[in-house]
């Protein structure tokens, strides 16, 4: 595949948008090449402005579960912007996607909608802070809840894909009211919650760990924060941003039967455009402006356009066995690449959780920051470079997730596993 157009819209994107991205792991630096410049997409691909075509396994970074441009989706929009794009002021809109949410997530009983991701969770923890009177904010090595100054100490996604350890800017006063800890590990978590010079105000993680790669929850180690939370009257957070709606429709929550205090969501909420969201307890929201004291405020949050689109993707989500045969095309998948893997001899670790996966180029099992940082970014990196080649659009780091969506057919999924066994063969 040819990318002159891509390359040539790169260096112009230099000249004015700091390394020529909007975010940092698009650069694609990690895995040694320019980006592609997306002009469009439709059902399971993406387009390049080159024109090459490409099946897309990041879908805008998880929200893309239907697949792009799904028609209800682009129809509700449409409408939507006919009548105005902006009121900031409230709307019919907010009250019925708010309820859709409160009775598709088991532990919202009230949401108050945002832009990002980023907002949802700092907003989530500045209420927790203020419901408590308490400081400290308890967050994983790895996981990673927006750039918010408290959540970049250890954190995932791209503050690890670029190998920054931290960030200036972050003052330390901030640093030292944030506390990172091992994913997984039982005894550091008991032993930390229950440090009573440490003032824990609420923990944040992400249930199911996606931006170190995919790292599932070990059994019970969910069951053991939900259970000392309680205990020590800290507030639980669930950054649900990749899981919630994903994973099923009340979440990861749902899928593991365990419900967090507050819970954070992202883009899916908004059939992909730019919304957020954190919801709970109406005990804790209501201590929110106006009713309480915690401040938080937004022009566009819950703008017409995002609600209008969440509407109709989670009516598309509702379907009986949308999530039954997403997961059974996203265990075929996995399995075909775990048998690629053996066959042709390359070491890969396949975590995978519903239509959420990674392969971590190891021999090692991966269930922490630790061993994910045991992968090999080399070998990743000429893996993503050789299925990009062949029109495989895969996350440009090896500590992302891939996602499978409901418009990827069997087509689709074929033709990247000969690609991967190709990849695969080429590696050795």
């Amino acid at each position: 595949m040819k990318h002159a157009v891509s390359g040539k819209l790169f260096s112009e994107a230099r000249k004015y948008i700091p390394g020529g991205v909007n975010s940092p792991v698009r650069a694609c630096r990690s895995v040694g090449c320019d980006p592609v410049f997306i002009t469009r997409a439709k059902g399971a691909s993406v387009f390049d402005a080159d024109g090459n075509e490409y099946v897309d396994f990041v879908c805008s970074w998880g929200p893309m579960i239907m697949g792009h441009s799904h028609p209800d989706i682009v129809d509700a929009v449409q409408k939507a912007a006919a009548d105005g794009t902006s009121f900031g002021a409230p709307t019919p809109s907010e009250i019925e996607l708010a309820a859709m949410v409160v009775e598709a997530v088991p532990s919202i009983e009230k949401i108050r909608f945002v832009n990002s991701g980023t907002e949802a969770t700092m907003s989530a923890v500045r209420l927790a802070r203020g419901y408590t009177g308490r400081d400290v904010v308890v967050k994983f090595d790895g996981c990673y809840h927006g750039h918010a100054d408290s959540f970049l100490v250890k954190a995932g996604s791209g503050v690890l894909t670029l190998g920054i350890p931290g960030s200036p800017g972050v003052p330390e006063d901030i640093v030292k009211k944030t506390v990172s800890i091992p994913y997984n590990n039982e005894e550091v978590l008991e032993k930390t919650l229950r440090d009573e010079d440490l003032d824990i105000a609420c923990v944040i993680v992400e249930p199911v760990a996606g931006n170190m790669g995919c790292v599932m929850p070990q059994p019970g180690f969910l069951e053991k924060l939900r259970s000392l939370t309680e205990e020590l009257g800290i507030v639980l957070i669930f950054d649900e941003v990749i899981t919630g709606f994903r994973l099923s429709y009340g979440g990861a929550q749902e899928y593991y039967n365990v419900l967090p205090d507050l819970t954070c969501l992202g883009k899916i909420i908004g059939g992909g455009l730019p919304v957020g969201a954190y919801g709970g307890k109406a005990e804790i929201m209501d201590q929110i402006a106006p009713d309480g004291p915690v401040y938080q405020a937004g022009t566009l949050s819950g703008n017409p356009l995002a609600m209008a689109a969440g509407t109709a993707a989670l009516k598309l989500l509702q379907h009986s066995t949308f999530y039954t045969e997403l997961e059974r095309k996203a265990e075929r998948f996995g399995e075909g690449l775990q048998a690629i893997a053996v066959a042709t001899g390359v070491s890969t670790q396949l975590n995978r959780v519903g239509s959420l996966m990674t392969s971590f180029f190891t021999d090692e099992k991966v269930t922490d920051f630790d061993s994910a940082m045991k992968a090999d970014t080399d070998l990743y990196a000429a893996h993503y470079r050789h299925m990009l080649s062949r029109g495989i659009y895969l996350a440009p780091s090896q500590f992302e997730v891939a996602f499978i969506s409901a418009a990827q057919s069997e087509e689709d999924l074929a033709k990247a596993l000969k690609l991967t066994e190709w990849s695969f063969t080429k590696l050795l």
